[in-house]
């Protein structure tokens, strides 16, 4: 079926073009709320946005200055990803919302191509992925990816793609040439080789299996490609087997980096979500995952301590000398957790004006 046919709110009789109905939903700049067949269960809230750059708060140790998140919601349904908070902003819930209903900034590479063209722009790098993910499943339809990193090269814009999705292997041939143009950084997040694990807990996602091929392609095609082995899984992806068997496929794909950190609990959304799934998919470990995390967000000191020890480790066995890139290492304070990121997500020849990994709390503020 036509996906126009598929529109909870389709545009009504005589409307113009570009098929701007009333708000479904107290959205910005709504234009209509699609579901279909292809993709069932999740629902695509269609916005025109006012702008796509996003400012990254001064003081927050990212190393970028901006961001563009052209998807807000997402369909990976990873139980412990970090940015559920902010869908509370548009009135969804952190939960069962934040997975199936799909903001999508339908004109965002349109946007972005005026805000780039504006005299002040000053071609700092621009970073893709950081608060939901780019190539979600939702970007096969939409195509909005490639307009945006096409904008970003032509006006000279250094770029950095972080993201989950093998549908980013579609773009490799434009990846390809905007990496004469400008400096291109790319990364992918795999934090486990489960494949059953995987499929539980981030049960939109590409398997650990896909997402390595992905690694292999983008250096088969000269391309860098960093991995953020995030998060850790306590008692579930942190043992000798599983680290030994991350790393070493992290190795065996080419992987040009790696930063690995523990799990990090954000009340307010992920705490709360993700305790509720191992309650239902591991109760014999929601006890000790209440005691290890307490109230907070982090791990306790100790075994984050713990945990440092064995990413080292197992860094160093599989060719991952830099003993850096491991994240929340500041173990006094935690909130001020300082972390490389891995060597090919960041551009090549970016000034490294803070090597420093972003908060998650400060990573969800950014869509």
């Amino acid at each position: 079926m036509r996906w126009d046919a598929q529109a909870l709110m389709p545009p009504p009789a005589g409307a113009a073009a570009d098929g701007a109905s009333p708000a479904l939903l107290p959205l910005a700049g709504l234009v209509r709320s699609v579901t279909t067949p292809e993709f069932a269960g999740i629902t695509f809230h269609e916005v025109t946005a006012k702008s796509v750059l996003n400012k990254v708060p001064a003081g927050s140790r990212m190393p970028f200055e901006w961001t563009i998140n052209p998807y807000r919601g997402c369909s990976h349904a990873c139980v412990y990803c970090f940015a559920r908070k902010t869908h509370t902003y548009l009135d969804f819930d952190a939960g069962q919302d934040f997975d199936s209903q799909v903001v999508v900034k339908v004109n965002a590479a349109e946007v972005l191509r005026k805000e780039l063209a504006k005299p002040s722009w000053g071609r700092h790098q621009v970073a893709l992925g950081t608060n939901t993910d780019p190539y979600q499943r939702a970007e096969g339809r939409y195509r909005l990816m490639p307009g945006i990193i096409t904008a970003l090269a032509e006006s000279g814009t250094p770029l950095s793609i972080l993201t989950k999705g093998t549908l980013l292997a579609r773009d490799i041939p434009l990846l390809k040439s905007v990496a004469t143009q400008v400096p291109v950084g790319l990364g992918i997040s795999l934090a486990m080789t489960n494949e059953a694990l995987s499929e539980a807990i981030e049960p939109g996602t590409p398997g650990p299996r896909a997402r390595l091929k992905l690694v292999s392609r983008l250096r088969e095609a000269g391309l860098p490609c960093g991995v953020m082995a995030m998060p850790i899984l306590p008692w579930l992806t942190d043992g000798d087997e599983a680290l030994d068997s991350l790393f070493s496929s992290l190795a065996a794909a080419g992987a040009t980096g790696v930063t690995a950190g523990a799990l990090y609990l954000k009340p307010g959304g992920t705490r709360e979500w993700f305790m509720k799934w191992i309650a239902a998919h591991h109760p014999e470990l929601a006890g000790r995952y209440g005691r290890l995390y307490g109230a907070g967000s982090y791990a306790s000191k100790e075994y984050r301590a713990w945990l440092g020890g064995r990413i080292r480790y197992f860094k160093a066995r599989h060719g991952f000398s830099d003993s850096s890139g491991f994240s929340h290492r500041d173990l006094d304070d935690p909130r001020n957790e300082e972390a490389e990121y891995p060597a090919g997500i960041i551009p090549a020849g970016i000034p490294p004006a803070a090597a420093d990994t972003p908060t998650p709390a400060t990573q969800a503020t950014l869509f």
